[in-house]
């Protein structure tokens, strides 16, 4: 069984950091591509950033742009996201995912094969 793990959720007050780290365990694994998606209240799961290993190349969702950065180890299966600058409306269930094939777009929570259970992230006004 894979698993996947986050960690470094919290409280925070707007304009401060947080990093987020997604640890993997169990069975080894490859995958094309891994990143984050997060879930506000009454709100669907929605794509934030993930991370292509070959190349390493990044994507965003316009709203994070600029602000958030993810990276990671292509040999763990492990992959880091940095909140700079965090808004009220940043708050959310955030989670990691694996993507195990090159099919479908960068963004499409459906694509990923791997999830982790989440951890809650609350910016105070």
């Amino acid at each position: 069984q894979v698993q996947l793990v986050e960690s470094g959720g919290g409280l925070v007050q707007a304009g401060n950091s947080l990093r987020l780290s997604c640890a993997t365990s169990g069975r080894p694994f490859s995958s094309y591509a891994m990143g984050w998606f997060r879930q506000a209240p009454g709100k669907e799961r929605e794509f934030v950033a993930a991370i292509i290993w070959s190349g390493g190349s990044t994507y965003y969702a316009d709203s994070v742009k600029g602000r958030f950065t993810i990276s990671g180890d292509i040999l763990k299966n492990s992959v880091d996201l940095q909140m700079n600058s965090l808004k009220p409306e940043d708050t959310a269930v955030y989670y990691c995912a694996a993507k195990k094939f090159l099919s479908s777009v960068i963004s499409d929570r459906y694509a990923y094969s791997y999830w982790g259970q989440g951890t809650q992230v609350t910016v105070s006004s």
